[in-house]
């Protein structure tokens, strides 16, 4: 029989898992919290923009600049980590920085570590956004990623991206290999994969989770535990609503289904608006006529009007004859 655990045997593995998952968290600092990512208020023109070396708008260098790595913006010197020695001095604004990010356009501080590994492992290396394919350079919000596909998005099209991201390419939810139910789906190709089809030469399922898209090699998720739905289109008068006959169908298909059934009644509706517009147009035709009359009867009235000699009676002719 093996041993009972005691309390402190408990107490010592429970902080064991603790550490373990604390170091692999670290590792992996969600986008919008990364320090090269972070909001920041221009001191000139006070317009909110991501962590940059220069203001997107204004072009003003900031007075506390923040580290793309570390995040901080004053260096206490408790560490012999600093490149350029500060004994006794706390250094703070562009005394700190020791270089400008090529891939997030953010300062990194003059610490050896941060100025050793930050262009590795920058987030923002290939962050370009998948719907308007514009990078950190070509404008001033931040970058977010995307809850579903996990693409890049920028701040203007993160919302709408996400909205219509769980939609797929097809109108059935069946695998595109074969004609089975999709159980996995993969939100970067837009498509399901049954269990069989998910089982890639090329991509290989680590243990714990879930198997990868066999195009992309994207993990996949399984279809029932997201909100999918299919694509749908609409053609002219297949969208139309019922009329409410109860035969639900419109456009040519309920001509056709009436005329087969020898319903004709639309058709005798047809004719009789038809006719309806001919007696229409006699009547206007006819109304011409009496129009004239009444023409005449209005202008009786101001028959005695006398304006003088105006260009309208042929008074302009009369003075180039003069002339």
């Amino acid at each position: 029989m093996p041993k009972k655990k005691t309390g402190a045997r408990k107490k010592a593995e429970h902080r064991r898992e603790r550490e373990k998952q604390l170091r692999a968290s670290r590792g992996h600092v969600d986008l919008a919290k990364h320090p090269c990512n972070a909001s920041m208020e221009c001191d000139k023109c006070q317009r909110r923009q991501k962590n940059r070396a220069f203001c997107y708008f204004c072009s003003s260098v900031q007075k506390l600049p923040i580290c793309a790595q570390c995040g901080k913006t004053k260096c206490m010197m408790k560490s012999s980590d600093c490149v350029i020695k500060h004994a006794g001095v706390y250094s703070t604004g562009l005394a700190m920085v020791g270089a400008i990010c090529d891939f997030c356009e953010a300062w990194v501080c003059h610490g050896k570590k941060c100025l050793s590994t930050h262009a590795c492992i920058c987030p923002l290396t290939d962050a370009e956004c998948v719907e308007c394919e514009r990078g950190v350079w070509d404008h001033g919000g931040r970058i977010f990623c995307c809850s579903f596909c996990h693409n890049f998005l920028c701040e203007d099209d993160q919302f709408e991206h996400q909205a219509s991201c769980q939609v797929l390419e097809a109108e059935t939810f069946k695998c595109v290999s074969c004609n089975r139910m999709g159980q996995h789906s993969c939100l970067r190709c837009k498509a399901c994969f049954c269990e069989d089809h998910t089982r890639s030469k090329v991509f290989k399922q680590e243990k714990g989770k879930e198997p990868p898209c066999p195009k992309c090699g994207h993990e996949t998720q399984e279809t029932k535990d997201l909100s999918m739905s299919t694509r749908n289109l609409k053609f002219g008068r297949q969208s139309g609503a019922d009329d409410g006959d109860g035969d639900g169908a419109s456009g040519y298909d309920a001509y056709w289904k009436n005329l087969a059934s020898g319903k004709s009644d639309d058709y005798d509706d047809y004719e009789i608006d038809e006719e309806e517009e001919e007696e229409e147009d006699d009547e206007d035709e006819e109304g011409d006529g009496d129009g004239k009359d009444s023409d005449t009867e209005a202008s009786e009235p101001f028959s005695q009007l006398n304006l003088g000699r105006t260009y309208a009676s042929g008074y302009a002719h009369y003075e180039e004859c003069q002339e």
